[in-house]
């Protein structure tokens, strides 16, 4: 026997209704959100800026850090519209495609955000336990060889997720329980199972976002052993990798929060869990600028390190608490 759903129409547009529970004080919601909007594009524009327009700044570390701002710049942007539009103006309208291409570029922003981080905290083990050999660790056909592959299975992870969820049948109703595209948001409007689409999104957390934090962490043990057995000057060094991993473990824990409150229906109340979405776009944004450019010495300076050496190739140099 077919299941009723099958002859019911799918949807192809949705409403936004995040911030429901609040009625009337829904717009007061943007007030936090703008500044940290504000936050994050002045922050992040800034030290974008810096960086390219000195010279002594090209280096990879800076060239990284250059990277995680852009995309820290791109996030806000991505899902500022939307807040504006449904917050103030009471916009909620939106198409299926125009929801799943805002899905994508969320997703795939974000694992390349993970990808960075990784590839940040393999800089730090090169300059700290293997000075003499950074540039060449460091160079660009290395990078290159490390990178590709990961920004393809971040394609392909995301690229897997959002296809998986254009293919569900939305019959049963058209509003998402969000304020932005979220994946699990529209997943739980489909009619029919989504077991495939729930086991899927897991697959991602853990292939990308987990498994990047264990090398991070791993590297980062190993950094620490290198500095205590060698009696190195590497302090300022580790309060950096130390504050890089505070970062990390509040970004992770919030993106399983968010994954595992969409799988555990009523956990949470709905406003808390689309809130809780939202500070972890946001969150990384505002901090990142922080962790990777006040905290830089070269960058607060705006001078290249004094010893001629490359920039964060020692281990007491560049990074400052």
């Amino acid at each position: 026997m077919e299941p009723l759903w099958e002859n019911i129409s799918s949807h192809k547009s949705f409403l936004f209704n995040g911030f429901a529970d609040l009625g009337a004080l829904r717009p007061v919601v943007f007030i936090p959100v703008a500044i940290l909007v504000i936050v994050a594009l002045f922050a992040n524009s800034l030290l974008l800026h810096v960086i390219i327009s000195q010279r002594s700044l090209h280096s990879p570390m800076y060239i990284l850090i250059a990277c995680m701002m852009c995309i820290d710049l791109s996030v806000p942007l991505l899902i500022l519209p939307n807040l504006v539009l449904n917050l103030l103006f009471d916009w909620k309208g939106v198409p299926l495609s125009a929801c799943l291409a805002q899905m994508f570029l969320l997703h795939f922003l974000g694992t390349c955000q993970s990808t960075l981080l990784l590839w940040m905290a393999l800089d730090r083990y090169f300059a700290i336990c293997m000075p003499l050999h950074y540039q060449e660790r460091m160079s660009f056909p290395r990078f290159l060889r490390f990178v590709l592959p990961l920004l393809s299975r971040n394609l392909v992870m995301v690229s897997l997720v959002v296809t998986l969820a254009g293919r569900l049948s939305f019959c049963f109703s058209n509003i998402i329980d969000h304020c932005i595209c979220e994946h699990m948001a529209l997943v739980e409007l489909a009619c029919g199972t989504t077991s495939s689409n729930s086991a899927v999104g897991l697959m991602t957390v853990f292939f990308v976002t987990v498994l990047d934090f264990c090398f991070i962490i791993t590297s980062y043990g190993v950094i620490f052993r290198s500095v205590l057995r060698s009696g190195k000057s590497g302090t300022k060094a580790l309060h950096t990798c130390v504050t890089h991993i505070i970062v990390m473990v509040i970004s992770l824990a919030l993106v399983l929060t968010v994954s595992i409150t969409y799988r555990t229906r009523d956990s949470l109340p709905g406003a808390t869990r689309v809130f809780i979405s939202l500070m972890y776009l946001f969150i990384p944004s505002c901090f990142n600028p922080i962790i990777y450019g006040i905290r830089t010495t070269e960058i607060r300076q705006h001078r290249p390190r004094s010893d001629g050496g490359p920039a964060g190739a020692a281990p007491s140099g560049s990074l400052k608490q």
